[in-house]
């Protein structure tokens, strides 16, 4: 078994059995000992998509071992494909093998497919586990982390899902090596908002390992990956399906997530997204007083340096914003949320973000 550089747990103390470990290290999607040490010898359902697959099925279908039944769904790449279609190509593969509740799904790729798998492991046979093998910057902060999974709809994104804990999360940290420089920058994204809303030392850290990020330092990267599923975890433990507390992960997501509406799944990456989004919420923040405009700046700043866009499409205005985000899933009682700063490293939710200081943020 390979030794991994760190290892947490998400601890769910109301879920017991669900906790789960992340491994953190190099070399874990040729594991063999330690997927048995997971799976036993459970069958498994492997869905990846055809950029991941030609890279990394093969090793992970020899990690599984030749005497394990193994059913491979590989779907086309891309956010377009995070439907309710493509979710039932996983079941009909998983049907027609005559998969069983003790199957396991394994998601192999980015925050597409692990969404995607997780979702698809919650319905099948009224639930089913999974594991998550996430191979984008991203995902392996972010979406492989907590249990969400779901797909999208036209009317918004995410509308359709479920809270699904897997049963453990790998992170193989050669795969960031072929990760292409905007899917790896989307993901930084991703990362600097745990410093916005959690840690200001984080924060400060990223923004002073900025050209080791660049270079993909190894040491660099395992350490902000590990920060950044360690504060995950620790929200999550608190607040498992966002009653109060894990609402502040959506910091810049509001905004994003209209972005992603309006010009169509997949044309700005998530974190592309987030990153705009995070900027119009910092400059709110800043404008009330409650964070100085030097660390909207600096946010900024940062996220312009690995090419990210902080500005709104110029196809959406205020009015266009509110429209989209008025059918979020954060709307409560009629009311869009907003996750603002208090202070660099807290954050809070509001309601009352007015039209006119949407359109001061855009203009800026």
């Amino acid at each position: 078994m390979s030794n991994p550089i760190y290892s947490l747990q998400v601890e769910l103390p109301l879920a017991g059995d669900r906790s789960y470990p992340i491994v953190i290290g190099h070399g874990l999607l040729d594991d063999g000992e330690r997927f048995t040490e997971l799976l036993g010898d459970s069958p498994v359902v492997l869905v990846s998509n055809d950029t991941v697959a030609p890279l990394y099925l093969s090793r992970v279908r020899g990690a599984l071992g030749k005497g394990r039944k193994v059913t491979e769904v590989i779907l086309p790449d891309g956010e377009d494909q995070k439907q309710l279609i493509s979710a039932d190509k996983i079941w009909q593969h998983a049907l027609k093998d005559h998969h069983e509740r003790r199957s396991v799904f394994i998601a192999l790729g980015g925050g597409v497919i692990g969404d995607l798998t997780g979702y698809s492991a919650a319905c099948f046979l009224r639930g089913v586990d999974f594991i998550q093998l996430p191979t984008t910057l991203l995902a392996q902060v972010d979406s492989s982390v907590g249990g969400k999974t779901g797909v999208n709809h036209p009317l918004g994104k995410n509308m359709i899902g479920a809270f699904h804990q897997p049963r453990a999360v790998l992170i193989d940290l050669d795969s960031l090596q072929t990760l292409p420089d905007r899917e790896f920058a989307a993901g930084l994204a991703e990362v600097i908002k745990y410093g916005c809303i959690w840690d200001p030392g984080f924060f400060n850290w990223l923004i002073d390992q900025r050209e080791a990020l660049r270079d993909r330092s190894h040491g660099v990267l395992a350490e902000a990956i590990q920060r950044s599923c360690a504060i995950k975890a620790d929200v999550v433990a608190q607040d498992e399906r966002e009653g109060g507390l894990r609402a502040i992960l959506n910091f810049g997501h509001t905004f994003a997530h209209a972005i992603e509406q309006v010009m169509g799944y997949g044309v700005w990456l998530h974190g592309e997204a987030v990153a705009c989004g995070m900027v119009m919420a910092a400059k709110i923040s800043a404008a009330r007083g409650h964070i100085s405009n030097d660390t909207a700046a600096q946010l900024a700043q940062f996220l312009v340096s690995f090419d990210l866009p902080v500005k709104p499409p110029s196809e959406m205005s205020a009015a266009v914003f509110l429209n989209a985000m008025a059918g979020d899933k954060k709307v409560v009682r009629g009311k869009i949320r907003y996750v603002l700063l208090e202070s660099l490293g807290s954050a809070c939710l509001v309601d009352d973000v007015t039209i006119e200081e949407i359109a001061q943020a855009m203009a800026e």
